[in-house]
């Protein structure tokens, strides 16, 4: 699984990305977390606001941090 945080480095990307490391940790599912910062990588995806996050290549959450709980609900839910 892959799932890619997308944001240039601010505190609220940050905090994605240590939510989404959290939840597979959690969860025991075997997943690679990327942090994307250039802007035109993020762009391609359609986010207009970061934070974004992404789980096997479909935009899950943009403009939030989602909670641990929720990124969670959302790898169970994409699970291949």
């Amino acid at each position: 699984m892959r799932i890619e945080v997308l944001g240039v480095g601010c505190a609220k990307c940050v905090k994605v990305e240590e939510h989404a490391r959290q939840a597979v940790q959690e969860l025991g599912v075997e997943a690679e977390v990327v942090h994307i910062t250039d802007l035109g990588e993020i762009a391609k995806r359609g986010v207009l606001m970061t934070p974004g996050l992404v789980i096997e290549g479909k935009v899950v959450a943009a403009g939030k941090v989602p909670s641990v709980g929720k990124i969670k609900e959302l790898i169970e839910k994409h699970k291949l």
